[in-house]
């Protein structure tokens, strides 16, 4: 375990659903990585780069509900700005398996 926190900066970590409405490859990430597209209802539409290729496949990705992190600063990578962080667990080969609502909330739900 890292270094403990308090609640206060765990309030400060903005963690909400959205759909993924859109995937495209991204060739000049250094790892294998999609271009996502996130629909966060009330907090629109976001993108983020996302290194879950070892399990998704483009077409299977679109509709689904993720978990992401939506106050991070802009990061870019390559060409590309990611505006989210989307959360995942790492197999056992280190790949990165989708941490996802149990079933269907609304877009921009916060996660508390």
């Amino acid at each position: 375990m890292n270094t403990t926190i308090e609640w206060n900066d765990f309030e400060k970590i903005e963690i909400r659903t959205g759909t993924i409405v859109e995937v495209n490859d991204f060739p000049q990430a250094r790892k294998p990585a999609y271009q996502l597209k996130i629909d966060f209802g009330p907090l629109g539409i976001k993108q983020s780069s996302a290194q879950i290729t070892a399990h998704y496949t483009k077409e299977a990705l679109v509709g689904q509900q993720i978990i992401a992190v939506v106050n991070f600063p802009r990061k870019q990578i390559a060409t590309f700005f990611s505006e989210c962080l989307v959360l995942g667990v790492y197999d056992e080969n280190n790949q990165v398996i989708l941490v996802q609502p149990e079933r269907a909330v609304a877009n921009g739900q916060q996660i508390g």
